[in-house]
């Protein structure tokens, strides 16, 4: 429990269970998170808003490489978030090229300034969209980068790999914040409580509705 960590926090279902796993295993976590210039950078305010309410400390990192490339329904408020991406017809029109990767260096530069060994971001590769940057062997891969081009060993946690949303929801109701989820924020289209019709909504949905416990967000679909 002496050990710190630092959370990689969007203000999303996963990344407040992954906030919250974390606060349970190490003895001091901070988070961190990114303004990229998503479409949906309402949720800023509900991961500045959950930091608040779980005590930690929240760095914001703002990115502005992806101005020049443009290549994502997540960047262009006028694109379709249904549809598949112009560039690979295997990917979601929503996948941004290269956002795990920019996201875990940032975070493993600022870890390194703090000494911070352990890293927390709540991908999974299950219900993963079709990212292929949310995937295990990309993790294992940057892990092992990270450490090497740092010549300072880094550990990614992935507490939601092997997770769907379904068995998501059960792990936010074992940690005991289920009532946390009524202030985070997954809506593609950045709607509050949430469109309904987004994939990120819609697969939202399905998880609580298999879990068979309602949703705190109050969205309905």
């Amino acid at each position: 429990m002496g050990a710190k960590a630092l959370v990689l926090l969007s203000g999303g279902q996963d990344s407040t269970t992954a906030l919250f796993w974390a606060k349970k295993r190490f003895g001091s976590v901070e988070a961190v998170s990114f303004d990229y210039g998503q479409r949906h950078r309402v949720e800023l305010k509900s991961a500045a808003g959950i930091a608040k309410m779980a005590g930690v400390k929240q760095t914001v990192i703002k990115i502005s490489e992806y101005k020049a490339i443009q290549n994502s329904a997540l960047l262009d408020p006028e694109a379709p978030t249904s549809a598949r991406h112009k560039l690979n017809k295997k990917l979601p029109a929503t996948f941004v090229p290269g956002r795990n990767i920019l996201f875990l260096t940032a975070a493993a530069a600022l870890a390194y300034t703090k000494k911070i060994g352990n890293i927390v971001i709540g991908v999974s590769q299950v219900d993963y969209s079709g990212y292929p940057d949310c995937r295990r062997g990309f993790i294992k891969s940057m892990q092992r980068s990270l450490s090497l081009g740092m010549e300072f060993p880094v550990t990614i946690h992935t507490p939601l790999i092997k997770l769907n949303k379904k068995e998501t929801v059960l792990l936010a109701k074992k940690l005991g914040v289920l009532d946390y989820m009524a202030y985070t924020h997954t809506c593609y289209e950045g709607k509050k409580p949430g469109c309904g019709r987004c994939p990120a909504c819609r697969l939202r949905a399905k998880g609580f509705k298999e879990a068979g416990i309602a949703d705190p967000l109050g969205m309905d679909i």
